[in-house]
């Protein structure tokens, strides 16, 4: 018996590697290795620097009706080969010259579908591809994660998959993530040893991706299945929609399939989280030969400042007084844009007719003679049912952009709508301002109009909360961030500290200091950047207000200075000769900023930081000017919540 038994297990060994086929692929600086086995699955796990940082990934397609991928695959050829390319940015949002070099690992199987693996210095990706003629409809994708002992993540909890996709942050051990638990992305994983960001990017008729525990050290994904039947809501038929159908797949595809990017940002140094451009690196190529036409900027926003306007003659709200006196502020401090937010239209489903009390056409033409463009806020719901007519009437009417809101959804059928309405805008040349909306997730370099997504919990929440933390703050940029720029809304002038911060919707106030706002210009990724406070409040704070105007909306080059999660970052970016540091800080501290990265010669750096009694008085600051080269080392001290910028400048 015994022999029998040994004769078997030899036997096992023997025959387990005639149907498992390994790969190894190492990154480009040889710190990250990626390992792939094809046995019965597929699975693979990675590790930096030789620390294991994900165990197992195990992955795969389920068809309801044709051969599923990543089951029984059998490897026919497989090829390895470094590439090296240099893309430029259509619009630069973090650097206009981006070094794309990867190490790329090609599965092709017996039946000629394909799975790319690409290795970067600074993380991995994979996707699906295959050449199929006729219709399928896919159940399910797997990506099943298992991490190493004692890891936990900052997860984004949600509620429902019909949702805005602004969370908090939650930090939980990932044995605590129950099954019930699901994240949007993207979704931060931390080891120990390092930490893992994981998103998607190339996402092109499929529906977008969530994160679920499992209550233990694996995580799973889910996704909405696809919409049968929808109905408007009872109480707000508008914009909100009840799905009272849903099939029992995720998507249908016609003909070939390529899956979305899944994009595993890796790293033990938290600053390569901000700088990465892997989700940019991984969308598909500028869709436009033109984007010439495409001009960032920064915009007056109503709606968060509830139209507060002072020491006017007329009644202030919705109507053409006091739209005319936002673009009179915006036009005398370089402003490109001002918003018509929720209001201008005769109702919200009425997008083609003005409110009687705003003359839209007299603004349009007040603001061009003003040297300020219009963009106009639209729900997305009246503007899918009616869009080329919608569209080519506001580019007739001489608008530059939309703002598009209440999508709250990332089934397929939404994931497409999105990029039809960024097609639609190129073709019209307007700008897209995506808001209500889900991660951006590779449009943006596909159609660089695209120029702002929200997705995450920012200033607006000060209308009815305290979420929007210092710790918040200097959280989003090293998770949602990562995924591409976020609608943020920054510039309260009205600030405190959480011991006297008041909650009013129509009067809010941010929770930290005036300087953390002033340096979230240049640590957020924005190329259509919000001035969220009311131009009767910035005439009052018209040194502030100088100082901002005065940062770039794209940069040509970034880099991270100092950066943990959840605690502090320092950013440093360039735009032409001049470069624009901010730092942002949960705690009080104090940042040592080497300025070696400057070229040689004398500079002037303007800095804007928090004033002596800034600890008290969140609104405090200063400013002050000094001389600086490249050998110049500064210190950027910070009260608790604190911020602190800086212009630099050649003499």
């Amino acid at each position: 018996m015994k022999k029998r038994i040994l004769a078997l297990l030899l036997l096992i060994f023997v025959v387990k590697p005639i149907f498992s086929q390994e790969y190894e692929v190492k990154s480009p600086n040889e710190e990250l290795t990626l390992n792939v086995n094809v046995a019965r699955g597929i699975s693979w796990y990675v590790s930096l620097k030789g620390e294991i940082v994900i165990e197992k990934a195990e992955i795969g397609i389920d068809f309801l009706s044709v051969k599923d991928y990543g089951f029984n695959s059998k490897i026919k050829k497989h090829t390895i080969e470094k590439i090296s390319n240099i893309i430029y940015s259509g619009v630069s949002h973090k650097d206009s010259k981006i070094n794309d070099v990867y190490v790329e690992l090609i599965l092709t199987t017996k039946d000629n579908s394909k799975i790319k693996f690409r290795v970067y210095n600074d993380g991995v990706a994979y996707q699906f591809l295959d050449k199929f003629k006729g219709k399928r409809k896919i159940v399910n994708e797997q990506m099943s994660l298992t991490f190493p002992k004692g890891t936990s993540s900052l997860f984004p909890q949600e509620e429902s998959m019909y949702s805005h996709n602004e969370r908090t942050y939650l930090n939980k051990p990932l044995e605590t993530i129950s099954k019930n638990d699901f994240c949007s992305l993207p979704v931060l994983f931390n080891t120990g040893n390092a930490k893992v960001v994981f998103t998607e990017t190339a996402l092109h008729n499929y529906p977008g991706m969530f994160v679920k525990g499992n209550n233990n050290l694996s995580t799973d994904v889910v996704f909405p299945k696809y919409p049968l039947k929808i109905i408007p809501d009872k109480e707000m038929p508008d914009r909100n929609q009840t799905i009272t159908e849903k099939a029992n797949y995720i998507a249908v595809i016609s003909g070939s399939l390529t899956t979305p990017w899944r994009v595993f940002v890796i790293s033990d140094d938290d600053r390569i989280l901000v700088e990465s451009n892997l989700t940019y690196q991984l969308a598909k190529p500028q869709a436009i030969e033109n984007s010439k036409w495409i001009k960032p900027g920064k915009v007056a926003w109503d709606w968060y400042n509830a139209n507060n306007i002072t020491g006017v003659d007329f009644k202030s709200g919705l109507n053409t007084a006091t739209y005319k006196y936002y673009i009179d502020f915006a036009s005398e401090n370089n402003i490109e844009y001002v918003i018509l937010d929720e209001g201008w239209t005769k109702s919200t489903t009425e997008i083609l007719e003005f409110n009687p009390d705003m003359d839209v056409a007299e603004l349009i033409r007040y603001g061009k003679e003003k040297g300020v463009e219009l963009i106009l806020w639209v729900l997305w719901k009246p503007l899918d049912e009616n869009m080329h007519t919608i569209l080519e009437t506001y580019k007739n009417w001489g608008v530059k952009g939309v703002k598009v809101d209440f999508m709250q959804r990332n089934d397929q059928y939404m994931v497409e709508s999105y990029e039809r309405i960024a097609k639609k805008c190129a073709e019209f040349e307007l700008l897209v301002d995506f808001h209500g909306s889900f991660k951006p997730s590779g449009l943006r370099r596909m159609y660089p109009n695209v120029v702002n997504y929200e997705g995450v919990k920012g200033s607006e929440n000060n209308k009815w909360s305290a979420d929007a933390s210092p710790k918040h703050n200097v959280t989003i940029p090293f998770i949602r961030m990562v995924a591409g720029p976020m609608d943020y809304t920054p510039g309260a002038m009205s600030n405190a500290h959480l011991e006297n911060h008041l909650i009013s919707f129509e009067r809010p106030m941010s929770v930290g200091t005036r300087a953390h706002q002033v340096a979230m210009y240049v640590v957020y990724e924005a190329p259509l950047q919000m001035m969220c406070e009311s131009p009767s409040r910035y005439y009052k704070e018209q040194e502030t207000v100088d100082f901002i105007v005065k940062i770039p909306t794209t940069w040509d080059e970034t880099e991270v200075l100092h950066g943990a999660v959840g605690d502090y970052i320092a950013v440093a970016r360039r735009k032409n000769s001049s470069w624009f540091i901010g730092a942002m800080t949960d705690k009080s501290r104090e940042l040592d900023i080497d300025l070696s990265f400057l070229d040689k010669g004398e500079y002037i750096m303007k800095v804007y930081k928090d004033g002596i009694n800034a600890n008290r008085f969140a609104e405090d600051y200063l400013i002050e000017e000094i001389e600086v080269n490249r050998n110049s080392k500064v210190a950027a001290k910070m009260v608790s919540g604190g911020g602190w910028t800086a212009i630099i400048s050649k003499k």
